[in-house]
């Protein structure tokens, strides 16, 4: 194997060969030489720039000497490899960027942390990157986390507190994080350490570092249950758990005697604000941030969360977040099945400027999301949306989200598009049984207002158009833009007999969405054809739109 040129540069500046004979540059000088080749343009510096750098205006002569021999040095300790690395000439030293490879990230430390060269060019170099480490970042090809892969963040919820002496309080407590557990583990989002591990945490006196570095967890969910003049009231606490912050906590009560009864419910806006708090966090990481600073677990969840905001750009932005994803974890099925659902929406949403460019992309990362796992509810599930909105092959569509649903009864994904399927066939009960399924698995879910526009087609096919405009609303109360949502809206309101409401609601699409006409509608829509699509074209050709 040809010998390779290894260096850190975060935290203890290391430089050594791997793959031929081992050796290691412990010179100070020799080494900030390296650092300062390998963050150059083309890896070339002039040798005016490295004296002057290294060892001030002492003189040209003393410079120019001071440099040649701490190269005459590096020689003699890399040997006949000092020719495949370094190449010097009269006027520049350059290394070869194809014999090196950039070990470490950050989190090891500060960029050349035990480089205290006393040289005023030298340190003002140095805290200069620390300032900004971006360009020195974008040398390493992936980030250096990417060995220790976690596509998805991870929680854990830890047995509730008891301020009660009495056994059956603790037994309660215990239940309300095994239900926490169980609603926040049908998220394909998200990792959830199981309550049995969480059990055996708080079976001790423990601190949030114990945990964090015990579990590998990203969040915690923590509280106190407590009885009170008849009524049982739990206080939850969601924590980051790398830096201690409390996100937020919420309280709720009820009548002791039905808290059995009352507990799924009452959890829900519970389940939905952890959902909707990592999405945020997640994106506030994430921003001004460059790719290679951010983790693994991190890229999925912040390309998710901006491809479903309304702006476009974040829409635009959500694909590099995806990308590089599927090039860290290529062997993670959920990275490519995510990145095929943002081409599909891209296409469908009328954003591409390249339909067949981008149905082809879609249907490519579906392939290697199932070649990766087949068994994959999720990718199963997408592959099913691209052929059905893309392709309008809605019998391949209906294997697919059979196949999701036969591997995963709870993957509420796969049931909301196979309910937008049935609408879209015509099959208005079935379909609003399918979505109500899928809002029911998917308490935890931050884009809500996704399942809401899908219900709101369902009632459509289903002729309860009063049910379709209150989810409408609901749906566009959290995302004002979306397509689909607007015209069901505007169907709603048209078959209500609200003609002016309808007209307005027409403008509003046309406004958001100018380059929308009902010729691609008919192009392009998968139930065009069919009774719920007519329909549709129907309200929409008589609120205005052409």
């Amino acid at each position: 194997m040809s010998s390779l040129l290894e260096i850190s540069l975060f935290g203890t500046c290391l430089v050594r060969v791997t793959g031929g004979p081992a050796c290691e540059i412990k010179s100070a000088k020799q080494r900030a030489i390296v650092a300062l080749l390998v963050t150059a343009p083309f890896g070339r510096r002039s040798r005016t720039f490295l004296q002057e750098t290294l060892w001030g205006h002492a003189g040209y002569d003393s410079g120019h000497q001071n440099l040649r021999r701490a190269l005459s040095d590096m020689r003699k300790v890399l040997g006949d490899d000092f020719d495949r690395f370094i190449r010097p000439t009269n006027r520049d030293i350059e290394i070869n960027m194809d014999y090196v490879r950039l070990l470490g990230s950050p989190r090891d430390g500060m960029f050349l942390d035990d480089l205290n060269i006393p040289a005023p060019q030298f340190t003002r170099w140095v805290d200069e990157i620390r300032k900004s480490p971006e360009a020195v970042l974008n040398l390493f090809p992936t980030t250096p986390e990417a060995a220790h892969t976690r596509p998805r963040p991870r929680v854990t919820v830890l047995p509730l507190a008891v301020l009660d002496t009495d056994p059956n309080m603790r037994v309660m407590a215990d239940w309300v994080a095994e239900e926490a557990c169980r609603s926040l583990s049908r998220s394909n989002l998200l990792s959830v350490i199981s309550h049995l591990s969480s059990r055996a945490m708080a079976q001790r006196s423990i601190d949030l570092v114990s945990v964090r570095d015990t579990l590998d967890v990203d969040y915690v969910v923590t509280g106190t249950l407590r009885k009170r003049s008849g009524e049982m009231i739990v206080d939850f606490d969601f924590i980051d758990a790398r830096g201690g912050d409390i996100l937020w906590n919420r309280h709720f009560s009820c009548p002791a005697d039905s808290f059995s009864d009352q507990l799924q419910a009452r959890l829900v806006n519970v389940i939905q604000a952890i959902g909707r708090s990592i999405a945020d966090s997640t994106i506030d990481y994430v921003k001004d941030r460059p790719l290679p600073m951010i983790e693994d677990h991190q890229l999925i969840l912040a390309g998710v969360s901006l491809m479903h905001r309304t702006p476009m750009r974040d829409f635009v932005s959500s694909r590099a977040y995806l990308e590089e994803a599927c090039s860290r974890m290529p062997n993670v099925s959920l990275a490519h099945a995510w990145l095929a659902k943002w081409y599909v929406l891209s296409v469908f949403k009328g954003f591409s400027t390249e339909r067949s460019n981008d149905t082809q992309k879609a249907l490519d990362c579906t392939a290697r999301a199932l070649d990766t796992d087949s068994n994959c509810s999720f990718s199963l599930t997408i592959d099913g949306f691209a052929h059905n909105n893309l392709l309008k092959n809605m019998g391949v569509a209906e294997q697919r989200y059979n196949a999701a649903l036969d591997v995963n009864p709870n993957e509420a994904l796969s049931w909301l598009l196979r309910g937008t399927l049935m609408a879209f066939q015509d099959e208005g009960a079935a379909a609003i049984k399918a979505t109500e399924t899928a809002q029911c698995l998917s308490p935890i879910d931050p884009f809500g207002y996704y399942y809401d526009s899908l219900a709101s087609s369902a009632y459509i096919a289903a002729e309860n158009f009063e049910e379709a405009l209150l989810r409408a609303e609901r749906s566009l109360a959290k995302n004002d833009r979306h397509l689909s949502t607007l015209r069901t809206r505007t169907t709603a309101l048209h078959f209500l007999g609200r003609a002016e409401e309808a007209r307005k609601s027409a403008q509003e699409l046309v406004r958001f969405h100018p380059s929308f006409n009902i010729d691609e509608y008919k192009r392009n829509h998968p139930s065009a054809g069919n009774k719920a699509g007519l329909r549709v074209i129907e309200a929409l050709t008589a609120s205005g739109i052409t």
